[in-house]
């Protein structure tokens, strides 16, 4: 977790009290973070994997995944990240669920889509960008925590 604020965002006063501001009465939430991630298929049934440029996992081949932002539908943040690291316009077909873990911050909510247009290439956040055959993302070393559950609600049962 990210260490509480020293100064108030709204009067910048000097923080006193752990909860919020004496002076305007700002109160601090300590509200987690919301992170969607998108497991992508083509027409082939291939999995969209990008390389990440940034931490955590840099250099690691991970499905495209970012933060939700402020008043953001987390389909449209969805759609929204599949875009800006893959060039690939996608469609979501099915929520596949949501994790977080106990001292976390981080929830993840997991979504199914599919492709619809666009052009493969690596955006601003990702070294590369690749659609992988489902028989090697099956065998892929996972990059986050929630990784193998969120492959393996993807899979379904009958896969």
């Amino acid at each position: 977790m990210p260490p509480p604020p020293k100064f108030c965002p709204q009067c910048a006063e000097p923080l006193t009290q752990p909860k919020g501001c004496p002076s305007c009465e700002w109160v601090l939430y300590l509200d987690p973070k919301v992170s969607v991630v998108v497991l992508a298929t083509d027409e082939g049934g291939r999995l969209l994997y990008v390389r990440r440029n940034h931490e955590p996992a840099m250099y690691q081949w991970a499905w495209p995944s970012g933060f939700v932002d402020a008043g953001e539908r987390v389909e449209d943040a969805a759609v929204r990240e599949v875009r800006e690291e893959t060039g690939v316009e996608v469609e979501i077909e099915d929520l596949l669920g949501v994790w977080s873990a106990t001292g976390d911050q981080v929830v993840v909510i997991g979504f199914r889509a599919r492709a619809v247009g666009g052009a493969l290439r690596p955006g601003s956040e990702a070294l590369a960008a690749a659609w992988l055959p489902l028989r090697l993302a099956r065998r892929r070393q996972h990059v986050f925590r929630h990784d193998a559950e969120i492959l393996r609600s993807f899979l379904g049962p009958e896969r």
